[in-house]
This record gives C-alpha cells, sequence and structure tokens, in this order.
C-alpha cells in the first residue's frame, strides 16, 4: 500500500450490502426496546435522565426522545415515532414496532435477491392498498356530535397508559376540552390548535382530582398584603405591562444624598409616583391586576400592593411573557403596555375571581370563572401524588386530545386490538394472490409484518401468540370485521361490541409512516464518514 502523504488520513467506505444490513440490524434494535410496552399490556421503561431526574413512561415518543440513538439508521426510527406523535398523537410505539417488522422482511426478500429499489416501490404500493382497505372495509363514520364515541376512542387510547385506572376520569376531560375549541359549529372544524388547552400542573392530592376549567387558573395564589381581596365578583381585569415600582436609569449609576431632607424628598416622591400609577388603575374601572414578569427591574414592591390592596383591587403576579396571548384570548382583555393607555375598554371581565385552595395540598391557586373565552381556549387542573405521575398524567391527557384531534381531521373510527391490522393484512395477502411478478412477493411479506402488531399485543397480555393470531386470521377471515384480541379475556372478541376502538388516522398514519422510513433505509447503500 502506498504510504499517506502527511496530513492525509484514509476515509474507509463500507459498501452496499453490509451497510444496508448494518442499518437493518440497528433499526431492529431501537423497535426491539420499545416492543415490550405496545398494548394496554405492556410494560413501562424507567428512565435515568443525564440530570439525574427519573422517568416513568411507555409512550414511544417520550421514551425514544430521551433514548441517546447514535447510529443515523435508528435516528430515522426516533424521528418517525417523533411525527407519529405531530400527526396522529397516539400509536408511538405501533410505528416503530411496524418499521422494525418490516425491516425484518426487507432482510428475507433481499436474501432471495430482489432488488431493494423493487421493495421500495411495492411497499409503498403495499401502505397504499392498506390505508384504502381500511377506509374501505373496516372504518366507520363518526359524527364530533356523538360524544359517547369519542370518549370510548379516548379510553382505548388510555388504556395502555400509566394513569388507565383513571381513565373513566380523563377522557371526558380530554374531549370536552377539545370540543370547546371548536366553537358554535364543531361541523364546520378541519384542525384543532391544542395549544389553545393550558395544562396547568398541581402537585398534591391524586389523579382523580384533576378538572375541566371553564375559565383560567394560575398555578399561584394572589400576591396580597394585609387587608387586600382575595374574591371579586364582576371582576374587571387589566393586564398592565409596565412595572408598579419606581423608575430606574438604563445604565448603572449611583445617587448620593448627603442629607436627610433630600432622602425624604425621595421616598415622598417614590409613593407619589407609584400612587399616582395606583389611582390611574383604580380609574380604569379595574378591580383585578395581573403583573407581567419583568427582567429589568421589580413589576412590583411592597408600596404599591400596600395601595392596590387599600382601594380593593385584586393583584396576580408574574404572569409569564408566553402565557399573554394565551390569557388575553380567554379573558378579552388586551396587555397594557402604558399606564396612559390603560382605559375600560382594554379590560376583561369574569363572573368571579379568587383564591382557591387545593385539597390534599393546601396549595392555593387563583380561579378566573365565567369568563366571555371570545378565543375558544380550555384550561385542564391536573393532580398528582408525585411529580412522575403528574408528568406521566400530562403526557397521557396530551396523547388523549391528539385522539380526539385525530377525529377532527378525519371523522371515522376503526376497531383496535389488532383488527384493524389482521384485516389489513388478509385482504393485502389476497391481493397478492391476484398480482404477479416481484409485487407478489413483496405483497405477502408486507402482509406477514403487519401481523406483529397482533402478534405482540397477545405476547404482552401473556398469550400463547401463535394460538391467539391463527385464530384472529380465522375470524377474518370468516368476515367478522371488528375481530381483535381481548386481552382481559384472553380470547378473540368483537372490539366494537367491547368498545375498544381509535381514529382511522392512528392506524393508516402509523402504516404510511413506518413504510417512509423503512424505504429510505433500504435505499441507503453507502455510509460516507465526514469528520
Amino acid at each position: 500500500m502506498a504510504p499517506l502523504l502527511g496530513g492525509e488520513t484514509l476515509q474507509e467506505r463500507s459498501k452496499g450490502k453490509d451497510v444496508r444490513q448494518s442499518n437493518i440490524v440497528a433499526a431492529k434494535a431501537v423497535a426491539a426496546a420499545v416492543r415490550t410496552s405496545l398494548g394496554p399490556r405492556g410494560m413501562d421503561k424507567l428512565m435515568q435522565l443525564p440530570s439525574g431526574e427519573v422517568l416513568i413512561s411507555n409512550d414511544g415518543a417520550t421514551i425514544l426522545s430521551k433514548m441517546n440513538v447514535l447510529h443515523p439508521a435508528a435516528k430515522m426510527l426516533v424521528e418517525c415515532s417523533q411525527s407519529q406523535d405531530i400527526e396522529a398523537g397516539d400509536g408511538t410505539t405501533s410505528v416503530v414496532v411496524l418499521a422494525g417488522a418490516l425491516l425484518d422482511a426487507c432482510g428475507g426478500l433481499l436474501n432471495k435477491g430482489i432488488h431493494p429499489a423493487m421493495i421500495a416501490s411495492s411497499f409503498y404500493k403495499a401502505a397504499e392498498a392498506c390505508t384504502s382497505i381500511l377506509k374501505e372495509n373496516a372504518a366507520r363514520p363518526v359524527e364530533l356530535s356523538d360524544r359517547e364515541s369519542l370518549v370510548n376512542a379516548v379510553q382505548t387510547c388510555l388504556s395502555s397508559k400509566v394513569v388507565s385506572q383513571n381513565s373513566d376520569l380523563l377522557a371526558p376531560i380530554a374531549v370536552d376540552s377539545v370540543l370547546n375549541l371548536l366553537g358554535d359549529d364543531p361541523a364546520k372544524a378541519t384542525n384543532v390548535d391544542l395549544r389553545d388547552i393550558r395544562m396547568v400542573e398541581q402537585l398534591g392530592g391524586t389523579v382523580d382530582d384533576t378538572e375541566l376549567v371553564k375559565g383560567l387558573v394560575f398555578d399561584k395564589g394572589s400576591t396580597k398584603t394585609a387587608g387586600g381581596p382575595s374574591q371579586i365578583e364582576n371582576a374587571k381585569i387589566a393586564l398592565i405591562q409596565f412595572c408598579l415600582s419606581a423608575p430606574k436609569t438604563d445604565m448603572d449609576n449611583n445617587v448620593v444624598v448627603s442629607d436627610y431632607a433630600a432622602m425624604d424628598r425621595i421616598l415622598r416622591d417614590e409613593r407619589k409616583y407609584i400612587l399616582n400609577l395606583c389611582k390611574k388603575i383604580k380609574k380604569s374601572g379595574a378591580n383585578v391586576v395581573l403583573i407581567q414578569k419583568s427582567i429589568l427591574r421589580d413589576a412590583y414592591n411592597e408600596l404599591s400592593l400596600h395601595f392596590l390592596a387599600k382601594m380593593g383591587i385584586l393583584v396576580v403576579t408574574d404572569v409569564e411573557r408566553t402565557d399573554v396571548e394565551f390569557v388575553c384570548r380567554t379573558l378579552g382583555c388586551t396587555p397594557v403596555p402604558h399606564v396612559d393607555s390603560l382605559s375600560p375598554e382594554k379590560l376583561g371581565t369574569a363572573e368571579h375571581v379568587g383564591d382557591v385552595v387545593l385539597p390534599g395540598s393546601g396549595h392555593k391557586v387563583v380561579k378566573f370563572v365565567g369568563v366571555s373565552n371570545p378565543g375558544h381556549t380550555s384550561t385542564v387542573l391536573l393532580r398528582g401524588s408525585n411529580d412522575l405521575v403528574l408528568a406521566e398524567a400530562n403526557r397521557s391527557v396530551h396523547d388523549a386530545q391528539c385522539v380526539v384531534r385525530s377525529l377532527v381531521k378525519q371523522r371515522y373510527l376503526i376497531a383496535g386490538g389488532g383488527a384493524a391490522e389482521t384485516e389489513a393484512s388478509l385482504r393485502l395477502r389476497e391481493l397478492a394472490l391476484e398480482t404477479t411478478g416481484l409485487d407478489s412477493h413483496c405483497f405477502k411479506a408486507y402482509a406477514d409484518a403487519l401481523e406483529v402488531i397482533p402478534y405482540t399485543l397477545a405476547e404482552n397480555a401473556g398469550l400463547k401468540p401463535i394460538d391467539i393470531v391463527t385464530e384472529l386470521r380465522k375470524a377474518h377471515a370468516e368476515g367478522m370485521v371488528g375481530a381483535g384480541i381481548n386481552v382481559k379475556k384472553g380470547r378473540i372478541s368483537d372490539m366494537y361490541d367491547l368498545n375498544v376502538i381509535q381514529p382511522l388516522l392512528v392506524t393508516t398514519s402509523a402504516i404510511k409512516l413506518a413504510t417512509e422510513t423503512v424505504c429510505m433505509i433500504l435505499k441507503v447503500d453507502d455510509l460516507v464518514v465526514v469528520m
């Protein structure tokens, strides 16, 4: 071998077959890691983050986002799971398990000598066929006014979560919080922005104390000095962005005061300045003041709180800059950047504003009830006995809200419990028999891969997977479209009768995203290391 020139290094370029094999192995390893957490009897993962924080979850997207994945092909599976989280919100574990099974099928097809490009194009056709089979044969249309069906779909989603025993309470909360955003005519809605739902976490109590607040909740009590009000009826609310404290110069400087008379004058002027600000707030008719957090100087001081308390004004401090838009949309107020621009028409209204002591913790929050809510927003007050439960409840409720959003986007429901995948697999096999050429081989492999979902569900529930999947196939072949695995009884049942249903979008999106990711990994034949 010729000697290397000074400063040059030898770049190893690994070739086609080996690279593809290594990519498939790495991606399958990621799928194997989350496979045990699929379904209602799936296991939870305990993760210790670099910060020392501990996290318990069985949400595929959460587990994978916290994993430190180095291999580029395995990273694609993590991104695939995150795409499913954004698109449908549920089915994040299913999409990774499905991608792992499809990669396994690819291994067999490649060993037969079929070209990767042919496999990829056949897989795309198979995914299209599956989505149309499910929509035409298995899905049932649903109306957003049918609240019971929505709650059943959400309960199916929550059945695999850590907080599954609280699903009777959390499912209606998730459904109502999303339906509140749709306004007066839900039939016209095509999408929902879940950022319009504010999740307020409060430690203490149990998950059963969680409630949906028709109004607004701040996660801390009002700031008051002796004699200040803590309850206000028929509130007029001002959201101020200026500071109720003595002005400061822009630059750091010191004022040296040499005699007591001058010091007295400074204190008197400061008092006069703050009193003037408070009088202008009172004059506008406001009896509740929300003060935005300030970085440059104190947003308020003891003196201003004292004056506002004397005037009978309730004060809520430290409103985050990021929450200002949400607060304005909920209360119908306008943020006021300067005291001179404070006028009655910029105030929001509420029937009642006051401190509420939460049961189980003694912690206070400020509740705004009876708000006009022109922006159609919702607030969920989450409770939990510790940080782990609270964080998982928050993620679970978010997933549940995503299920309702999926139904707003595409108004079809489909049976859960592996029924949809088995139906698609069976019909795809029939299609493979009618198809000629390499497509037939690839369709059959794709159909086999789809059965990994019912197989894993049975395996995680401690049943005999081969017996269960064979029985499931038989039921579908006899025309029982809703047949799925009843993990509680350990047998095959009609999922529609048990109300185990999920949005069509969750399944079709998982199939499409898994197929795209697998085809992308298949088409890679070289790994170029750029250092």
